[in-house]
């Protein structure tokens, strides 16, 4: 008794550890789901007011939010196409290394152009400005160059995938319109060859004909092997006596009384 409820006693609170990491579980991939629609939002927003203030205003302010808005832009094409390709393609695992490196740098110069748009002094800013468009043109070049690398790959790799694929369609395009029989090989059981015009009968030399030809028989003449005068030699078979017709007896027939006699 005391061990089936010490039994019952552990079910019951491996049922419950088990609903409550599933719990936390659902929660937790919930959060996430939460924090990445956050996100995704607040960079909507972002690059809307930074789109919005690159061609809205002018000066500086106009300045540094299209240093921003291009940076931005750039980097996230490439993480989306080196996330992307390194699925199907192994080798762009040290690309995202390198890239994630060159992250640290464009994030560091995010920070340093949004800190800028609130400074007060903005003749200072412009003369920073040479030196941010620079580390901007020298970031962005550098994400470019490993996103067009990585589509270049995959590129390549589906234009030879395609040629090889193409080779094997024709191929096996050639094989399926080959069905003449190669020269020398016999043709199947059960179909028939007709002989040319011209060409020379098996057994024409024998003297066999098809049977029921008369025009053949004739044709062919006496045969030179003696076979015929043997065949007019031997005496015709003794003629058949047909039978009696009054002794032939069918099944439907009854049996003949016999006659009687006075």
């Amino acid at each position: 008794m005391e061990a089936a409820i010490v039994i019952m006693a552990l079910l019951f609170f491996a049922f419950v550890a088990l609903g409550v990491y599933a719990t936390v579980k659902v929660a937790k991939a919930a959060k996430r789901g939460v924090d990445r629609t956050i996100n995704q939002a607040r960079r909507t927003v972002e690059d809307t007011t930074l789109r919005a203030k690159s061609y809205g205003q002018g000066g500086v302010a106009g300045e540094l939010a299209q240093l921003r808005l291009s940076l931005r832009t750039s980097m996230r094409a490439t993480q989306d196409a080196l996330q992307a390709g390194v699925a199907e393609d192994a080798s762009l695992k040290e690309s995202l290394d390198l890239f994630r490196r060159l992250s640290a740098h464009g994030q560091e110069l995010d920070e340093d152009l949004k800190r800028l748009e609130r400074e007060p002094d903005r003749s200072r800013v412009a003369g920073q400005l040479g030196d941010l468009r620079k580390r901007t043109e020298q970031i962005t070049q550098s994400a470019d160059s490993l996103r067009w690398a990585a589509r270049d790959r995959a590129r390549k790799f589906a234009e030879d995938d395609l040629s090889s694929l193409s080779a094997q369609i024709d191929v096996e395009a050639g094989a399926l319109r080959h069905w003449s029989a190669p020269a020398g090989q016999e043709p199947a059981s059960g179909d028939f060859a007709w002989p040319d015009a011209g060409a020379a009968v098996p057994g024409a030399e024998r003297g066999q004909v098809w049977p029921g030809d008369a025009d053949a028989e004739a044709a062919s003449g006496p045969r030179q092997d003696g076979q015929g005068a043997g065949a007019q030699g031997q005496q015709p078979p003794p003629a058949i006596t047909p039978p009696d017709p009054r002794q032939a007896a069918y099944p439907w027939e009854k049996s003949p009384r016999p006659e009687t006699t006075n």
